[in-house]
């Protein structure tokens, strides 16, 4: 007699099968697991980002407003400061036109 090795019954194959597909299952759901924390940890780092992002846009529209109301002080100190320069200088030169005899 010859020594041949025995087949797997049809049962002992399915009952692999099923062993395999379990083991499959369970590293799927580590995987899925751990893709599920990346992507709650992303969504929450866009949730930071975007909270920080509006913060920074008002502070943007606060620093645009207060530059312009600067720019507007500044221009009218000008010409206020200019229209000073001017009466001091008439005045200078009224001042330097008078006879000094009378």
């Amino acid at each position: 007699m010859t020594d041949t090795p025995e087949q797997p019954s049809r049962l002992d194959r399915i009952e692999n099968l099923a062993i395999r597909n379990t083991e499959a299952i369970a590293n799927l759901t580590v995987k899925i697991d751990n893709l599920t924390d990346n992507v709650n940890e992303l969504t929450s780092n866009v949730d930071r980002v975007l909270a920080r992002s509006a913060i920074l846009d008002d502070v943007l529209l606060e620093l645009r407003d207060s530059h312009e109301q600067h720019q507007r002080n500044f221009e009218e100190h000008q010409r206020t400061t200019n229209a000073a320069l001017n009466q001091l200088g008439a005045i200078l030169l009224q001042l330097t036109r008078i006879d000094p005899q009378n």
